[in-house]
Parts: C-alpha cells; structure tokens; sequence
C-alpha cells in the first residue's frame, strides 16, 4: 500500500507541476510557451481555463490525500 501511494504521490506532483505552469499567469509567464497566448484569443478560452482549474484542484485534492494517508501509514507506533 505505501508503494501504491508513493508512486500515485509522485505522479500526482508531476502533474500538479505541468498544470500550474499551463495557467495563464497576469504578465503571460510560462503559459505562453506551450501556446497560451494563443488559445486566449480563441473564443471558447474560458471553458479551458475552467477545465485547467477543476483538472488543478483535483490533483491537489489528491496529492494531499496521499500526503496524509501516507503519513499516517509511516507514522510511528507509539506505545
């Protein structure tokens, strides 16, 4: 189980490193190397963003669960 977790764990940081570097930043940033200055003059760019948002926040709600489950996996016994 602590594998199965510490291999969803890095996965998952990977893809939370991707998606926040995809986001369209107030001075343009890194979102414009992977063609975000170009998708923000498309119609249908806000359905994107919301899309990259949700896809953000999911993997964030699974990096934490991760994170907890696995420490409370290692954690010590005491007693």
């Amino acid at each position: 189980m602590v594998t199965f977790l510490s291999i969803v764990l890095v996965i998952a940081s990977l893809l939370m490193i991707v998606l926040v570097l995809l986001h369209k930043g107030k001075g343009g940033g890194l979102s414009n190397m992977f063609g975000g200055g170009v998708s923000s003059s498309l119609g249908g760019s806000a359905v994107v963003e919301k899309n990259l948002d949700r896809f953000t926040v999911v993997c964030g709600l699974v990096w934490a669960v991760c994170i907890i489950a696995l420490g409370l996996l290692l954690k010590p016994a005491s007693g």
